[in-house]
C-alpha cells in the first residue's frame, strides 16, 4: 500500500451466503479479508434481499470498517420477462435504506416472476430513490444487454435515462472477472460514460472467498438450480476469477482507469448510513380519546382484578380480607410496568388474547416468566394467580434491569391462523408480518446435496450420509464424524469408490453450515410502529399460501427494534377443546375447566397410578416412575414434578429429598423459621429460582429486583460477582439481625441449586394444563381418548400408543365404519369410541369428507357396488376403497358374515367398472336408479382363495398401522403352547434358562462400549415384554429377528432394580420353524385324490418333492399316509428326508392339499 495509507479500492459487490441460489462468502470472512487488506469500508450487495444486513452491519463496525449496504436488484424487462437485467442499488443513509426496504418488499409482493422478486424500472423515479446510488450492473444490466446486443444507441438511451432517474447517483459500472466480452464491453461503456458526462466505477462481482473455493460455488449452485456439475448444458455464469481480490490485485486490473477505481472508494465516502441498533420501538395501542396508555393500563388492569377476586374469593368478606395485598401488587406492577415505558406492550397482548378467547380460540393458561405478573392476570394474559403459588414479577420484568418484556402465548394448533390474521387487521397488513428463518446446510444433507451434484450414485450418498453419527439430536459436523466414525474413511479408502468418496467430502465441507433456504418462525409475529419497511425489507416464498416473513431473522428483528410476539401453536389445547365438544355431545354440558380449582383427587389418582398417556407435560417412562414415586395430591406437587424432571435435578439428589420429605420419612430442615412459608410448598428443598431470590429478600435484605440479578449471576457463574454477591448477603443478614453465618450457609446452597433451579412461573402454568388432561381422562376418558387420538391422525405410531392405552383404560374402541365413522375418533357413549376413517392410511381429508357428503346425502351405503356408485371416485379412488377394505370399514355391509375381506378386496376393480357404466348408461338414457330404492349388486363378488387370520392382520396393519381386529399371535397360540407353555404376563426371575415365545412387535439397536445391541420386543397378547440382545447373539440370529414374525427365545431373567422390572436377557433365539424341528414330533401328510389330480403318481411325487426341496436341512421326521381306492398306508420316509417345517412349507402344502391334511404332531 502507499505510504499516505489512502485506499485505492472498496468492494462494493459481495454475495454473501444470504444470496441463497448462488454466493458461498460467509459475512465474517468477508469481513476479515476487508480489515486484514486495510479496506476502510465494505458493501454487500445479495441477489434481491437484505438477509445478512444487520449480521454484516455489526460485524463491520465490530472491526472499524465501515458497512456499505446493498442489493443487487432484478429488473424487469419488458416485454420479454424471460431476461431480466441487474442493477446494484445502495444506501446512501437512512432514508435510502428505507426506500430500499420498501422497493425491495414492493418487488416480492407484486412482482414476482419464476422465482424472481423483480423491480419495475417506473418505481424508480428521483423521488423513491432520492437517496439510493444506483450502478448499472455492467454486464448484466440493460446497457451492457445493449452493448452486447450491437445497439449502441438504445445503450445510450438507457443509460440517459438511468442518469435522470438518479440524478448524479448514477455510475457505470466496469468489471473485469474473466467473462467473455469484457475488453468489448468495457470500451463501450466508457465512450457511453465520457459522451453523457457519467462517472465509471469499478467493481468486483465476489461470490467466495479464496481461489480454491470455485468448484464448491458451482457445486453451490448446482445445488439450488438441480443441475449436475458434469452436465455440459448447465449455464456457467460464474468464473474462478470471482474470489476476494485484494486492493492490489484490483489497482493492477484497472491500472488504465485510475478513475473507476476512485470512483469505489467516492462512493463509499458518500454512504453513510446509520442503523439504530438495540431500541425497542413499539407499535401504538389505540386508547379511548383523552386517555393516555398509562391510565389505560391502569384502568384495565384494575377492572380485571375485580373481576379475578370475584372468580377467587366469591364470598364478599373474605374478599376485602385478601384485597389489599393485591391491590399494592398491582400498584407495584403498574408503576414499574410505566417506569420501564412497557405499557402499550401489555395492552397489545392483551388485546389479541381476549379477542382469541372471546371468538372461540383456545388460549393457553400462561408460559414461561409471565405468569408471575398480576397486570397479566388481571388483563387474562394468564390464568393464574401468581400470588397463591408465590410467583414473583420481578422474574419476569426487573426493574432494576431493564428489558424488553416477552410473553409466550400459547393457542391451539388449529386456529392460531385467525389470531394472527386479527392482528393483521387491527395493526394494518403493513404493519405485521411474521419472521424469517435461515436453513442450513447441515452435514447429513449437504453430503447428499454435493453427492447428487456429482452424479455420485444414490445408494453411496445414501450410505455415507448415514454413517454421521447423531448426538442429542444434531448430526455430527464433517470433520467430528470423521474422527469418530471409522467407516467413513475406510470408504474414503476403498479402491472403487474412494476417489469419489474424497472429492465429495471436500466439496461438502466449504458448503457445510452455509445458508440453504428461507423458512418461517414457528411462532414469532412482529407489529410494527408504522409500516414494517421502515425496519426492514419482506420477503415472501414462492407459491398461493405463502405468507410475508421479515427479511431478518428474529435476533436481528430485536436488534433494530422491531417488537416480536410469540403466537405459539400447543396441540394439547386443541385435544382439550376438541375433548369438551365431545362432552357436549355426549351429556349436554360443556365443563369450564377454569372454574373447578384444582382440588380433585380423581385427577391426582390418574398422577399417582401413572395412568399418564395423553397427559400434558408428563406421559415418559421416566416421569411416570417419578409419579409413582412421589404420588402427587395437591397442586403445588404437579408443579414441582414438572420442574424435577431434568437431568440436574434428578442426578443431584434433590428429588430423592423431596419425595422421603413429602412421605415423611426425612426430617423437613426449613434453616430458618422466616424461611417455612417460602420453602413449605417443596418441602425445605429449593426446587424453584423465585425461592432463591426469595431468600435472598428474607435473609439478605436484596429488593426482588437485586435478587433476581443475584440469581443470574449464580446461573452464570462469574466468580468475581458471586464473592460481591456473598459479601453483600453476609451484610444485608447481619443488618436485618441474622446470623451471617446462615447466610453464608445459604448462599453455598442457593449457588449449588442455581443451575438446577427451575422458572416456577413456568411449570405453574404448565401445571394448569397437566391438571387439566388429567381431569378430563378422569372423569372423561372416551371424550378425551377419542381427541387425543384425532390431533395425530397421520401417525400411526403415535395412535397405536393412544389406542393401546384407550383399550387398557377400559374403553372399547369399534373399527372404522364407512357407515358409522366420521374424519376423526368420536366417542359414541362413556366406554365406547368409533374409529375415524381419517386414521386409515392411504385415505386422507378429501376422500373422507367425499364419503360423508355421499352418506348425508343418500343415507347408508348398501354394499361395495352401492358405495362405488355414489362416492366422487376422483376423491375416493380405488387406492383410497383398497385401504378401507383392509381396514375392515366394510365388514358390516359384506355379502357374508363374518366379513370375507378378501373377496371385497377382489372385488374392488369390478365395483368401480360396474359404477362406471351405470354412470355411463345414465348420461346415455338420461334415467336415474330411483334414490334409496334397494338393488341387488350389479355383479358378483369376485371368488377367490380366503385369508387366514393372520392374512387378514397384515393387510390389516397395512391400513391401519398395527393389529386393531385381533393379534397376530393368535393364529399360532394353540401350536406354540405344546412347547412354551408360559405366558409373558405370568413370567419370573429364575435361575434356569427360560423358554419364551411372542410376535417381533419393533426392534431398537444401540451402539455401547461393548459393541450393538438390540431391544426386542415380544408381545404374545397377554402382555408386551423387552428382550436385551447382546453383541454376539445380535449378530449370529440378526435374520432370525423379523417384524411381525413369531420369535422363540429362550432366556435368562432377573430383577431389574434400576426399572423396577424385569431384566429379560437372550441366550438363544429361533424361528417358529426351527423351534417346530426341535420340540414336534412330525410333520405329517394326508394324499388321497391329490395323486390323480396332479397327473398319477409320479406327478404327484414329483410336486411333493419340489414342495420339499427347499426345507430337507432340517430335524423334523416327515410322514406321508397315503390312500386311495383299494387300500390306506403309511408310507414310512427316511432320515434323508427330515425338514425345516418352516410357515412357507406349510403353506405350500395347504394350499395344495385340503384342511386337516397337512399335521404337525407333538408328543
Amino acid at each position: 500500500m502507499p505510504e499516505s495509507h489512502a485506499p485505492r479500492f472498496v468492494h462494493l459487490r459481495v454475495h454473501t451466503e444470504y444470496s441463497i441460489s448462488d454466493g458461498i462468502v460467509q459475512v465474517d470472512a468477508a469481513i476479515a479479508r476487508a480489515a486484514a487488506d486495510g479496506m476502510p469500508a465494505l458493501g454487500i450487495s445479495d441477489l434481491a434481499n437484505l438477509f445478512g444486513m444487520v449480521k454484516f452491519y455489526k460485524g463491520a463496525r465490530g472491526k472499524g470498517i465501515k458497512p456499505v449496504i446493498g442489493a443487487d436488484c432484478w429488473i424487469t424487462a419488458e416485454p420479454d420477462r424471460d431476461k431480466p437485467y441487474r442493477v446494484l442499488l445502495i444506501c446512501k443513509n437512512r432514508k435510502g435504506y428505507g426506500q430500499l426496504c420498501e422497493l425491495l418488499t414492493r418487488a416480492y409482493m407484486e412482482n414476482k416472476y419464476r422465482g424472481r422478486a423483480e423491480i419495475r424500472r417506473d418505481w424508480l423515479t428521483a423521488e423513491s430513490a432520492s437517496d439510493l446510488l444506483c450502478l448499472s450492473g455492467a454486464r448484466d444490466g440493460d446497457v451492457g444487454h445493449a452493448l452486447a446486443a450491437g445497439n449502441t444507441r438504445l445503450a445510450e438511451q438507457l443509460a440517459a435515462d438511468w442518469s435522470r432517474r438518479f440524478p448524479g447517483g448514477f455510475y457505470i459500472e466496469l468489471q473485469r472477472a474473466g467473462h467473455p466480452g469484457t475488453e468489448t464491453y468495457i470500451r463501450e461503456a466508457v465512450a457511453i460514460a465520457a459522451k453523457l458526462e457519467l462517472p465509471v466505477v469499478a467493481t468486483h462481482p465476489i461470490q467466495f472467498t479464496r481461489p480454491e473455493d470455485f468448484k464448491a460455488h458451482e457445486a453451490r449452485v448446482c445445488i439450488a438450480e438441480g443441475y449436475v456439475l458434469s452436465d455440459k448444458r448447465r449455464p456457467k455464469d460464474f468464473t474462478e476469477q470471482q474470489y476476494f481480490k485484494t486492493q492490489d490485485e484490483m489497482a493492477a486490473l484497472f491500472a488504465d482507469l485510475p478513475e473507476a477505481l476512485e470512483n469505489s472508494v467516492e462512493i463509499a465516502r458518500r454512504c453513510s448510513l446509520t442503523v439504530q441498533l438495540g431500541k425497542n420501538f413499539l407499535p401504538l395501542f389505540p386508547t379511548p380519546e383523552g386517555m393516555s396508555l398509562d391510565d389505560f393500563l391502569i384502568q384495565e388492569a384494575k377492572a380485571g382484578l375485580e373481576e379475578r377476586l370475584v372468580q377467587l374469593y366469591p364470598q364478599p368478606e373474605e374478599r376485602e380480607q385478601q384485597r389489599q395485598r393485591y391491590e399494592d401488587r398491582l400498584k407495584f406492577e403498574t408503576d414499574t410496568i410505566i417506569q420501564m415505558g412497557f405499557p402499550g406492550y401489555f395492552l397489545i397482548v392483551a388485546d389479541f388474547i381476549q379477542w382469541g378467547k372471546a371468538n372461540g380460540v383456545p388460549v393457553g393458561p400462561g408460559r414461561g416468566s409471565g405468569a408471575g405478573s398480576l397486570v397479566a392476570y388481571s388483563l387474562k394474559i394468564t390464568d393464574i394467580d401468581p400470588l397463591a403459588y408465590a410467583l414473583l414479577f420481578e422474574r419476569f420484568l426487573n426493574p432494576e434491569r431493564v428489558s424488553m418484556p416477552d410473553f409466550d402465548i400459547d393457542f391451539c394448533q388449529d386456529n392460531r391462523y385467525r389470531v394472527i390474521e386479527y392482528v393483521r387487521e387491527r395493526y394494518g397488513k403493513d404493519a405485521v408480518s411474521q419472521i424469517a428463518t435461515f436453513g442450513t446446510m447441515a452435514s447429513k444433507a449437504v453430503v447428499r446435496d454435493v453427492g447428487r451434484v456429482l452424479d455420485l450414485p444414490y445408494g453411496l450418498c445414501d450410505r455415507l450420509s448415514k454413517l454421521i453419527p447423531v448426538v442429542q439430536n444434531k448430526p455430527l459436523s464433517l470433520s467430528d464424524a470423521r474422527d469418530q466414525e471409522p467407516q467413513i474413511n475406510e470408504l474414503m479408502n476403498d479402491s472403487s469408490d474412494g476417489e469419489s468418496i474424497q472429492e465429495l467430502w471436500s466439496l461438502a465441507e466449504p458448503l457445510e453450515g452455509l445458508t440453504r433456504g428461507v423458512g418461517m418462525h414457528a411462532g414469532g409475529v412482529l407489529i410494527a410502529p408504522g409500516k414494517l419497511t421502515d425496519f426492514c425489507p419482506l420477503y415472501i416464498a414462492d407459491g398461493e399460501d405463502a405468507t410475508p416473513v421479515s427479511q431478518f431473522d428474529k435476533d436481528d428483528v430485536e436488534a433494530v427494534g422491531l417488537v416480536k410476539f410469540d403466537f405459539l401453536g400447543l396441540r394439547n389445547l386443541t385435544i382439550i377443546e376438541l375433548a369438551l365438544e365431545y362432552v357436549h355431545r355426549l351429556t349436554g354440558h360443556r365443563p369450564d375447566l377454569m372454574s373447578l380449582g384444582f382440588e380433585d383427587q380423581a385427577a391426582y389418582q390418574i398422577l399417582r397410578e401413572a395412568n399418564t398417556t395423553a397427559i400434558f407435560q408428563v406421559e415418559s417412562d421416566g416421569m411416570k416412575k417419578l409419579l409413582k414415586k412421589l404420588a402427587p395430591d395437591r397442586f403445588e406437587d404437579i408443579i414441582a414434578v414438572l420442574a424435577l424432571y431434568r437431568p440436574g435435578p434428578l442426578g443431584s439428589g434433590m428429588v430423592d429429598d423431596f419425595i422421603l420429605r413429602k412421605k415423611g420419612q426425612q426430617a423437613i430442615d426449613y434453616f430458618h423459621p422466616d424461611l417455612t412459608a417460602c420453602l413449605s410448598p417443596t418441602y425445605g428443598v429449593i426446587v424453584y429460582q423465585e425461592q432463591v431470590m426469595q431468600i435472598s429478600q428474607i435473609i439478605g435484605g436484596y429488593t426482588l429486583g437485586g435478587a433476581d440479578m443475584l440469581r443470574r449471576a449464580m446461573g452464570k457463574k462469574k466468580a468475581d460477582e458471586m464473592a460481591k454477591h456473598r459479601e453483600t448477603i453476609a451484610a444485608g443478614a447481619k443488618a436485618k439481625g441474622y446470623d451471617p453465618a446462615l447466610a453464608e450457609q445459604l448462599f453455598d446452597l442457593m449457588t449449588k441449586f442455581a443451575e438446577y433451579g427451575f422458572n416456577k412461573s413456568h411449570t405453574a402454568a404448565y401445571a394448569v394444563v397437566t391438571y387439566h388432561t388429567a381431569w378430563l381422562k378422569a372423569y372423561h376418558c372416551s371424550a378425551f381418548m377419542a381427541a387425543t387420538m384425532s390431533a395425530d391422525l397421520d401417525n400411526t405410531d403415535t395412535i397405536k400408543i393412544f389406542y393401546e392405552d384407550t383399550v387398557a383404560n377400559g374403553i372399547k374402541v369399534l373399527p372404522p365404519d364407512v357407515n358409522a365413522s366420521d374424519y376423526r375418533f368420536v366417542p359414541t357413549d362413556s366406554k365406547t369410541i368409533r374409529y375415524g376413517l381419517g386414521a386409515v392410511k392411504g385415505v386422507g381429508e378429501p376422500a373422507v369428507r367425499a364419503i360423508l357428503a355421499a352418506r348425508d346425502k343418500g343415507g347408508p351405503f348398501k354394499d361395495l357396488f352401492d358405495f362405488a356408485c355414489r362416492v366422487d371416485k376422483r376423491l375416493a379412488n380405488r387406492r383410497v376403497i383398497e385401504a378401507l377394505v383392509r381396514a375392515g370399514a366394510f365388514d358390516t355391509i359384506a355379502p357374508s358374515q363374518p366379513a370375507e375381506r378378501h373377496t371385497l378386496l377382489a372385488s374392488v376393480g369390478l365395483a368401480i367398472e360396474a359404477a362406471d357404466q351405470i354412470a355411463a348408461n345414465a348420461l346415455q338414457s338420461g334415467l336415474f336408479d330411483i334414490p334409496g330404492e334397494a338393488a341387488p349388486p350389479m355383479a358378483d363378488y369376485v371368488k377367490v382363495r380366503p385369508w387366514g387370520e393372520r392374512d387378514k392382520l397384515r393387510e390389516e396393519k397395512l391400513a391401519i398401522g398395527f393389529f386393531l381386529s385381533g393379534h397376530p399371535f393368535n393364529a399360532f397360540r394353540d401350536e406354540v403352547r405344546r412347547f412354551v407353555r408360559r405366558p409373558l404376563a405370568q413370567l419370573e426371575p429364575s435361575k434356569d434358562l427360560i423358554t419364551l415365545a411372542g410376535v417381533v412387535m419393533e426392534v431398537r439397536a444401540k451402539m455401547t462400549a461393548r459393541g450393538k445391541i438390540a431391544f426386542v420386543l415380544l408381545d404374545d397378547g397377554t402382555t408386551p415384554r423387552e428382550v436385551s440382545v447382546f453383541s454376539e447373539v445380535f449378530d449370529n440370529n440378526r435374520q432370525r429377528i423379523v417384524i411381525d414374525e413369531v420369535l422363540i427365545v429362550e432366556v435368562k431373567v432377573s430383577n431389574d432394580d434400576f426399572s423396577g422390572g424385569l431384566r429379560i436377557v437372550a441366550d438363544k433365539l429361533m424361528t417358529l420353524g426351527e423351534a417346530r424341528g426341535r420340540f414336534a414330533r412330525a410333520l405329517q401328510l394326508r394324499l388321497n385324490g391329490e395323486v390323480g389330480e396332479a397327473g398319477g403318481p409320479v406327478a404327484a411325487v414329483d410336486r411333493l418333492q419340489a414342495a420339499l426341496e427347499p426345507f430337507r436341512e432340517g430335524d423334523c421326521q416327515l410322514r406321508v399316509r397315503y390312500r386311495n381306492a383299494q387300500a390306506e398306508g403309511d408310507l414310512p420316509l427316511g432320515p434323508n428326508w427330515r425338514v425345516r417345517p418352516d410357515d412357507s412349507l406349510l403353506d405350500s402344502l395347504r394350499e395344495w392339499l385340503p384342511p386337516g391334511a397337512v399335521e404337525v404332531i407333538y408328543p
